[in-house]
């Protein structure tokens, strides 16, 4: 089996989740999982981009903007989310981030139950 795509970083991204999950419990709205993982991973010594834009082009003109919920290091997209299950949407919409931002690893985090769970997609 091959090394998974920034393996290291990953851990520390749903380790900060989990964190965040234990501290505010499930179920509340995204944005404040999204702002408590910020710290959290600051806290951890990571460079976090909230809503950082990213300009999509069609044939070489700017449509308009893409806004991600977070990239961590530069190197992950972060995008919490409250749901009973991770669908094909929201994989489309990660691979579609991936696609746009140039970056390779996406994690979809889902803080709606007591347990953390996650979703890596790659491109």
């Amino acid at each position: 089996m091959g090394e998974l795509i920034h393996e290291s970083l990953s851990r520390e991204i749903i380790g900060a989740a989990m964190t965040v999950l234990n501290e505010l419990k499930p179920g509340l709205d995204e944005k404040l999982y999204e702002n408590a993982l910020v710290l959290e991973l600051r806290a951890k010594g990571h460079q976090v981009d909230q809503q950082k834009n990213f300009p999509v082009q069609y044939r070489g003109h700017e449509v308009g903007r893409l806004i991600p919920d977070l990239i961590v290091d530069d190197l992950v997209i972060a995008d919490p989310k409250v749901v009973t299950a991770f669908n094909d949407n929201h994989v489309a919409q990660m691979s579609g981030y991936l696609a746009i931002t140039g970056l390779r690893l996406a994690l979809l985090l889902n803080f709606k139950f007591a347990q953390l769970k996650w979703k890596r997609i790659v491109r």
